[in-house]
């Protein structure tokens, strides 16, 4: 039997601590590597040893820290790899959740009043260079190695620089200034931030699309096709729609996920969040999560999203990343079954806040998109298979941070022995979290098109994104018994769903400027709550705009938002941590530069 790349990780080598690859907190920068233990790099430079350590370097992608491992490492959720509070929170696809009191970092990133000194984002930047110095480690060690074949490698050497390469993506696109430190900068790692990276990581994916197999043996490791997707979207963070193009030809036509899957919307769209239904043929690269296997933690089981579940409820805790209002009506369609672009918010969704859950309430009557029942829960509307969301009663604080609930990170109650994890005061899952969904790739495809001027090829691939949602199976459906909801679903709509593709030559009769903004709310409507909606905002040059008005509409619903503003240039970018320009020091002088407007 064929193990998973999370299974097996299981058996993580002890070189991999024995080398310094954890990072100390409190007294080391982000790169040092003291050795520990008693093995010598000479021990793991050899085939097992190799084999082991870029396990190892896939074990990052959890982002997890050191310390309290019974959940993972420190608080999970500080540096999730989902970016569920910098790229959702953040931009107005949710609240923070539960209360005023809990976790106030935060509230601070979600009302874009954070500085160098919140210390989340020490958190996320030396999670994701420990990812960087595991990889460096393995190329390092590679030319001492003697019992590989040249090819074997090769594809070690393309499977490492695609990890780097996603390391480093993430942390350009928060941080932007961002030193280079590759595997010939181990012993030197106080290296300046104040070059371009973007052609780096550029590098990097090209080696790995080069030289990566099309399928791989084990589930979750990566393939050339993944790398394809990672270098079409560096190109596209820098506008270079151009080299974007010939990129998305090929995925689009020929791509595949790395168990042979062919590139595919799933012919549901809640398929992509269910454990059940993992690496679907919509997965083009994710992070492997499992639960009860047998370690006494949730480290490896979605330990990032612990503390995203409805209050009060039986997930047991804990009530954050609560779904806005304004995302909510989002989803409103008008009568040809197409987005109100422009004045959603004039066309607001029906919410019960303020109504006790033991109060009668009616959902919202009008038409509506159905991914938004996949992606919020809301009262009267089933809940997975949990039962209808009782409203109030799963909710914290509505005044605080409104009536909704996140969904798309909860697992169903039917398989929750095999997918749901227990061991600690808040549940893991099974639920991989996935990077990169074929969906992203279309709308990127689409957002290129349009760059260049085809707008009928952009319109075609938005077009195949809501042709799945308008499928009848996306819809949410009553259960046959709402007291029994583990007992199945009806053939009735628990909404009044309605939405449909875009008419023919839409797109080439609104010109740019229109199938942009197409383009923009689809990707809005389809990725919501995966943690992309901030960068997309900034890359696109609108996030003070649409900030702005979200902060306009949502303050006055909820009242975690006092003093939320939008600052440009300061707030295009998550500062580089204090605590690591502070540990820069090198020839009596910091290395590392603070991002413009700090």
């Amino acid at each position: 039997m064929k193990r998973n790349i999370i299974q097996s990780k299981y058996i993580l080598f002890i070189a991999v601590i024995a080398m310094g690859l954890l990072l100390d907190s409190c007294s080391k920068s982000f790169l040092e590597r003291d050795p520990r233990g008693a093995l010598k790099e000479s021990d793991v430079a050899s085939k097992d040893g190799i084999a082991q350590l870029l396990i190892g370097a896939y074990a990052a992608l959890d982002g997890q820290q050191d310390g309290n491992a019974v959940i993972g490492g420190g608080n999970p959720w500080e540096a999730a790899p989902s970016n569920w509070i910098y790229g959702s929170v953040a931009a107005g696809d949710a609240h923070k959740g539960s209360d005023a009191t809990d976790q106030p970092p935060i509230s601070l990133i979600a009302t874009g009043q954070f500085d160098a000194s919140n210390g989340f984002f020490n958190t996320k930047w030396k999670v994701l260079f420990d990812g960087v110095v595991r990889t460096n480690v393995i190329l390092s060690l590679l030319p001492e190695v003697t019992d590989m074949s040249e090819a074997d490698k090769t594809a070690v050497t393309a499977q490492a620089r695609f990890l780097r390469g996603h390391y480093y993506f993430e942390l350009r696109k928060i941080f932007k200034k961002v030193p280079w430190v590759d595997e010939t900068m181990i012993k030197d790692y106080k290296q300046p931030n104040n070059a371009d990276i973007w052609p780096k990581i550029e590098a990097d994916f090209k080696y790995a699309y080069d030289n990566l197999p099309a399928k791989q043996d084990q589930v979750g490791r990566a393939n050339k096709w993944a790398a394809a997707s990672y270098l079409a979207k560096t190109y596209v963070f820098q506008k270079k729609y151009a080299d974007a193009k010939p990129l998305f030809d090929l995925i689009t036509t020929q791509g595949s996920t790395s168990n042979g899957l062919t590139y595919a919307l799933t012919p549901r769209f809640e398929d992509n969040f269910d454990s059940e239904k993992k690496n679907n043929s919509e997965s083009v690269f994710a992070i492997q999560m499992t639960a009860n296997n047998g370690t006494g933690q949730i480290a490896n089981s979605n330990a990032g999203e612990m503390l995203n579940f409805p209050y009060n409820s039986p997930f047991g805790c804990c009530g954050f990343y609560q779904p806005t209002q304004e995302l909510v009506n989002s989803y409103r369609t008008n009568g040809q079954g197409l987005p109100y672009l422009d004045d959603y918010n004039d066309h607001a969704v029906k919410s019960d806040m303020g109504i006790l859950s033991t109060s009668p309430f009616t959902p919202d009557a009008g038409t509506l998109d159905p991914r938004l029942d996949w992606t919020v829960g809301r009262r009267g509307i089933p809940y997975l298979d949990w039962g209808n969301h009782p409203g109030r009663s799963w909710v914290r604080d509505q005044t605080y941070a409104g009536p909704y609930a996140p969904k798309k990170n909860v697992y169903w109650q039917y398989n929750q022995d095999k997918y749901k994890d227990p061991n600690t005061w808040a549940p893991g899952s099974a639920i991989n979290i996935v990077l990169i969904r074929y969906s992203d790739v279309l709308l990127q495809a689409a957002e290129t098109e349009a760059e260049l001027g085809n707008y009928d090829a952009a319109q075609v691939y938005v077009n195949m994104v809501r042709t799945r949602a308008a499928n009848p199976q996306t819809q949410v459906y009553k259960y046959i018994d709402d007291s029994k909801p583990m007992g199945g679903f009806s053939n009735t709509p628990a909404a009044n769903y309605l939405v449909s593709p875009y008419p023919a030559g839409a797109f080439a009769g609104g010109g740019k400027a229109y199938a942009l903004k197409a383009i923009y709310f689809e990707r809005k409507l389809e990725l919501a709550m995966e943690g992309q909606r901030y960068f997309d905002l900034v890359r696109w040059g609108t996030a003070q705009t649409e900030l702005t008005k979200y902060f306009t509409y949502e303050s006055k619903i909820t009242t975690d938002l006092g003093g939320a503003k939008f600052v440009p240039v300061r707030n295009d970018y998550y500062p580089v941590p204090q605590r690591q320009i502070d540990l820069s020091f090198k020839d009596g002088a910091l290395t590392l530069e603070q991002n413009e407007g700090y």
